[in-house]
């Protein structure tokens, strides 16, 4: 957890995420990602200066083994309020239009639902679990197949929600990720997309692990790019 916290405390402190008195609230899909984020963030509020208020907010996809039960006992372990939003996504996405590129609908669809669950909430910012190697694969996808060097910025405020996004994880790898849930014995929740382990994120995820054979830096290569070359960055 210390270095999770550390690191976290970084990117947070670098790009001023987190403001006296806010009142946050996590986008938990109930995956290591975000489940770390909300053990790291309620971790951090018993000793952060800044103090501030946290709260779960889980969008329900439709899928039939989507386990509500894994988020409320992630929520109940951190003691952390949950609020579970129902949604029609997957009939959305998969039975009436049957996109066969869903994740951008899907992402948006979530993003919509999160947005007005966290207003109705008396929230000003969402904190989303995208970490390092998050970055790196937008970074590649929107490179190779937008010819745009681009890819989300710690810190977005949205104008017609008046809702501040925050990543606190952008400084953080899957790897630790992984390990907190797995030292800490932590159910989460299974791949509840079709679309999971052959989209084109993953492979983006699959190339930066092959250049890493020929290429250790090449994470850190990546990073310094975005960093020199992205103004929101």
């Amino acid at each position: 957890m210390q270095k999770l916290l550390s690191h976290m405390r970084k990117a947070i402190e670098e790009y001023n995420m987190i403001e006296e008195g806010d009142k946050i609230a996590v986008a938990l899909s109930g995956g290591k990602d975000s489940i770390t984020l909300l053990a790291s963030l309620k971790a951090m509020q018993r000793f952060y200066p800044k103090k501030y208020d946290l709260i779960a907010i889980s969008v329900h996809p439709g899928f039939e083994f989507f386990d509500t039960n894994i988020l409320e006992s992630a929520c109940k372990k951190f003691d952390v309020p949950l609020f579970i939003e129902k949604s029609y996504i997957k009939e959305i996405v998969f039975d009436i239009r049957e996109e066969k590129n869903p994740c951008s609908l899907c992402a948006n669809l979530r993003r919509g639902i999160l947005n007005t669950a966290a207003i109705r909430e008396d929230c000003n910012k969402i904190a989303l679990g995208h970490n390092e190697d998050d970055v790196l694969e937008t970074f590649l996808l929107n490179l190779f197949y937008t010819g745009s060097i681009h890819t989300f910025a710690p810190v977005s405020y949205m104008d017609r929600s008046k809702m501040t996004l925050i990543r606190p994880f952008i400084y953080t790898s899957e790897k630790e990720t992984r390990k907190f849930i797995k030292q800490n014995n932590i159910e989460i929740m299974p791949k509840a997309c079709p679309m999971d382990g052959y989209s084109k994120r993953e492979d983006m995820k699959n190339l930066i692990k092959t250049m890493q054979l020929d290429i250790p830096h090449i994470k850190a290569n990546l990073y310094g790019a975005i960093k020199r070359n992205i103004k929101e960055w």
